[in-house]
């Protein structure tokens, strides 16, 4: 069985028939190919994940996708189209704040919601903004500081 789905995705309307325990994150990378957001943990621990849901960061893999009817969702392509995190892509490759790269996306949609909502946050209101997202490789210590570094921009 199959359900409708309607929503608008980066900016652009979306209509689809998705099976009912599909995740938004795997619809999202199955369906439209937007593969930035990874599927991690699939716990909701990780945030590889993160979106932007009716101006919300969310967990992909914790929301099914016919939750999402009728909303608004940004993934982390729509916000670098958009240039809405241009400032933070560079201050990460500024900082080496990359690594693998496996949990950058997620730790950009994090800091894009982050500096939305508070755009000089301090070093711990920064901590704590991307404390859902996990990365193995950095330590976080060259992320907060490409995130301070964006919110100067």
């Amino acid at each position: 069985m199959r359900l409708p789905l309607t929503l608008t995705v980066n900016g652009e309307p979306v209509s689809a028939m998705v099976e009912p325990r599909t995740h938004l994150v795997d619809f999202l990378r199955e369906a439209l190919d937007l593969t930035g957001s990874h599927a991690g943990c699939e716990h909701g621990v990780c945030g590889a994940c993160s979106l932007i849901v009716n101006g919300a960061m969310l967990r992909g893999c914790l929301m099914l996708a016919v939750q999402a009817e009728g909303a608004e969702v940004w993934t982390v392509e729509g916000l670098t189209e958009s240039g809405a995190i241009a400032a933070l892509q560079a201050a990460f490759l500024a900082r080496n704040a990359l690594q693998c790269g496996f949990c950058t996306p997620g730790m950009l949609v994090a800091a894009a919601t982050l500096l939305k909502a508070n755009p000089t946050p301090t070093r711990e209101e920064i901590r704590e903004g991307i404390s859902g997202n996990y990365c193995r490789c950095t330590g976080y210590h060259a992320i907060v500081d490409a995130i301070e570094e964006a919110s100067r921009a």
